[in-house]
């Protein structure tokens, strides 16, 4: 079939078979389908959905389009498992949840990206613990989860490149936000690694991706649906992100953050909740526990005796990074020397967090991206983020701490956090709403 007549189906919304779309994606590959091409079938799709048996095949075709992961050579003694999260606000979940699935008997290729926007990246995250190779080629990749049980990599060019250049497109052509090529962009990468299992923190509120809630769920249902309909057992949990997670937003300070619960010291509750529970879904998936509730025993044990910070020290020097990151990351992680409280005009209880903002706050420190080709200062950022319902002002707690180097940047950043945060009556009592909100399965 014609490539235009591949583009003419869709527009009208006729169903295309597997062949029709496997031929349009390795088009993208070997450049016989043209930009201009890309555009007009992803408007078509933006404007007239996909049934799931198309979603399945564009996700399978873009999946196949490169180099995909086959760990059958490999002799693991354990399923090959990973996490995806749509992107939130001081979320390093990754950073925990892959040493504690390793110490669990999982192997962990953790395929993670760069921020851009208001979200931070685990790939920005990890690139500030130096020596670090957050990208190193494949054969680096699959012999480091096998004798250190995960890595958290980047995707190299050679995995899913069809979804590469279609984002390109997508991005410039107003059509990121169809749930078709979302859902195809997500999974093509998951499934090119070869997973056995596959768990999406998928995020709602202020902070995420997809604010509103049933936009969150359309998504998190077609991920799952489309995964296992490929043949990649996989459930979903629906997280609030109407607060940070955690108490810090930055990039060296969130890992300093995700080594001290490894340690099991200063543990934000609710990143403690996700963390186990997506941990506890991973071994649920990969057989490593026969209910919920003996995962997340087998995730709480192997936290608390300290297997997951071993994991995490060990893939860190594998990767170049240093021997001593558990105990020694004050050295190796240096922050930003300034340090500045900021404080609410009016004391009382914080009744809601514009968490959008708070990117915002993480950006103007330049702690992240407007555009791809910016650098990154890894030592900036927050901490000490305060929560719904704690009470705030001069006579109580900030409502953040911030790290930075420059005055006017601190001062910017600082007027921005102000207006992020709603500050009730000292004498109102509010708390937050759970995490997890649901658990999406086939």
């Amino acid at each position: 079939m014609l490539t235009q007549e591949i583009i003419i189906a869709r527009r009208q919304a006729q169903p295309l078979g597997e062949a029709e779309i496997g031929q349009f994606v390795r088009g993208i590959v070997d450049g016989s389908v043209g930009e201009g091409q890309i555009a007009a079938f992803c408007m078509a799709t933006c404007l007239n959905p996909m049934d799931v048996t198309e979603r399945v095949a564009l996700t399978r075709a873009m999946a196949t389009s490169g180099i995909t992961l086959d760990w059958s050579d490999q002799s693991l003694d354990g399923p090959v498992l990973d996490k995806h999260s749509t992107g939130g606000v001081g979320d390093k979940v990754s950073l925990m949840l892959a040493p504690i699935v390793a110490a669990c008997g999982g192997f962990v290729p953790m395929l993670s990206g760069r921020g851009l926007g208001h979200t931070g990246g685990t790939l920005d995250k990890m690139d500030s613990i130096p020596g670090y190779v957050s990208q190193p080629p494949l054969d680096k990749i699959r012999k480091v989860v096998k004798e250190q049980g995960c890595a958290i990599i980047g995707a190299t060019k050679d995995l899913a490149p069809a979804d590469r250049t279609m984002y390109a497109v997508r991005d410039v052509t107003g059509t990121v936000e169809s749930l078709d090529l979302i859902t195809a962009s997500i999974l093509s990468k998951k499934m090119a690694a070869g997973l056995d299992g596959l768990v999406m923190d998928v995020k709602f509120g202020s902070g995420a991706f997809m604010q509103d809630y049933g936009d969150a769920r359309a998504l998190a249902e077609s991920i799952v649906g489309v995964a296992n309909g490929g043949g990649l057992p996989c459930t979903a949990l629906m997280t609030d992100m109407d607060q940070v997670l955690g108490r810090t937003a930055g990039n060296a300070i969130e890992v300093r953050e995700a080594i001290e619960f490894l340690r099991n010291e200063n543990i934000d509750q609710r990143l403690y909740d996700v963390t186990i529970e997506l941990s506890a879904e991973l071994l649920l998936l990969g057989k490593l526990a026969d209910t919920i509730e003996d995962a997340r025993a087998k995730c709480v044990e192997n936290l608390k005796n300290g297997r997951a910070a071993h994991f995490f020290e060990r893939m860190v020097a594998a990767l170049g990074g240093p021997s001593d990151i558990i105990d020694r990351f004050d050295k190796h992680m240096k922050l930003a020397p300034i340090e500045h409280a900021v404080y609410p005009d009016q004391g009382g209880v914080v009744q809601s967090i514009n968490v959008r903002q708070i990117g915002y706050a993480v950006i103007e420190l330049d702690g992240g991206r407007r555009l791809v080709t910016d650098k990154i200062d890894h030592g900036t950022g927050m901490a000490a983020m305060a929560a719904i319902g704690e009470r705030v002002g001069r006579d109580a707690a900030p409502l953040c701490v911030i790290v930075g180097r420059d005055e006017v940047k601190i001062k910017r950043a600082e007027e921005i956090i102000k207006r992020a945060y709603t500050i009730a009556p000292p004498g109102e009592a509010l708390s937050s709403d759970p995490i997890i909100r649901e658990r999406i399965t086939r």
